[in-house]
């Protein structure tokens, strides 16, 4: 430790935030996001805030259990020994698996270091992976659901464009393949053909009635068609690939940058969409972007708003930062649409955003596991 700098310990907390209404996927029913709020403390004074979520309470709650095992793994450690502390985590989790409750459990202490580390330079994170743009390209995610009706589709995408939006994304699966075609014609019709529309299919089709579908919609122009097929079936996400003109994205479930290149090699995706809580943090983030990147493949990230701009403002492979607002509650520091459908990227250090302890209270759970 060349300063000193030294981790004294973390504290978890639980959050459950309630959503407006229950939305609809083609796999999915979400009435609420529950988040788990991890802050690691110093011995100089600086603390570094992460934080992971999933959709059922006593899941996360076992999830944070896994966290708190940890913490001996972290203290007295050098918070800038990211890399370090990434590969012993790695061992440790041998026995219970390097990809799913692990990862996820593992990913807000990865962040919150990097928080420090960027604190403690005094510098936002973008700038400490190397920038390469100070607005980001962010599209509209949180709305255009199944549970919408067609005349609620119309409504909500003019109202992105209201917000500032330039790009949104609509989700497919319904029952018939009509259906999602007219759901899409809809909404091409309510932007114009100047706005760019994504769709996904949230891993809900088998391989036949995605070939299908995605040459329904080919002429609506997509941006991309993603997750299509579930993302363990490379062989037909491959297909789609070579069958398709619209680009396929996925890779959103994939774990580390094992899953990642291993989703490449295989040709299942035209667009990756890595996961900052399933990539681990930034740490295996920023590796797996930079993987792609010798390819020249295009990167989208998945969710994270907040904490994904710093990857997308770092990457030169990246495209678009997903605008989902699920999360915003949990920070005291809000996000600008600009006119032109970027994000102005904080100058504030570390990863730029705090949480709102006042305004989360009433949502706080006890994790009496």
């Amino acid at each position: 430790m060349s300063d000193g700098l030294s981790i004294t310990g973390f504290e978890t907390k639980l959050i459950v935030l309630p959503l407006e209404r229950t939305l609809r996927t083609s796999i999915h029913q979400i009435s609420t996001v529950c988040c788990l709020l991890v802050t690691v403390h110093t011995n100089e004074g600086i603390t570094g805030e992460g934080y992971g979520f999933c959709f059922d309470i006593e899941r996360l709650k076992a999830i944070s259990r896994f966290t708190q095992s940890m913490e001996p793994l972290l203290r007295g450690r050098d918070p800038h020994d990211v890399e370090a502390l990434w590969m012993d985590f790695l061992r440790s989790s041998n026995f219970y698996g390097q990809s799913g409750i692990s990862i996820l459990a593992y990913t807000p202490l990865d962040v919150a270091c990097w928080d420090i580390i960027g604190k403690h330079a005094g510098r936002p994170l973008y700038k400490l992976f190397g920038a390469c743009r100070e607005r980001v390209p962010v599209y509209a995610s949180a709305g255009l659901w199944l549970s919408s009706s067609i005349d609620e589709l119309r409504t909500e995408a003019r109202a992105f464009l209201k917000q500032g939006f330039r790009a949104m994304k609509m989700r497919l699966g319904m029952r018939s393949i009509e259906e999602d075609v007219a759901r899409v014609r809809a909404v091409r019709e309510a932007i114009g053909d100047d706005i760019t529309l994504m769709a996904d299919a949230n891993q809900g089709l088998d391989a036949a009635k995605a070939l299908r579908l995605g040459r329904a919609v080919a002429p609506f122009n997509l941006a991309w068609f993603e997750e299509p097929v579930p993302t363990w079936n490379d062989e037909a996400a491959a297909m789609l690939v070579r069958k398709l003109d619209t680009p396929i994205a996925s890779a959103e479930t994939e774990y580390t940058r094992y899953g990642i290149k291993r989703m490449h090699q295989a040709g299942a995706a035209t667009v990756f969409m890595p996961d900052l809580q399933r990539m681990g943090g930034y740490t295996e983030m920023m590796k797996s972007v930079r993987y792609l990147a010798a390819s020249d493949t295009p990167v989208s990230p998945h969710i994270f708003t907040e904490h994904s701009l710093h990857v997308v403002a770092a990457s030169a492979n990246a495209t678009w930062c997903e605008h989902m607002p699920w999360f915003s509650a949990l920070f005291k520091e809000k996000l600008a649409i600009e006119d032109d459908g970027t994000v102005l990227m904080p100058d504030r250090p570390g990863t730029g955003f705090s949480f709102d302890w006042d305004a989360l209270e009433s949502y706080q759970v006890k994790n009496d596991t």
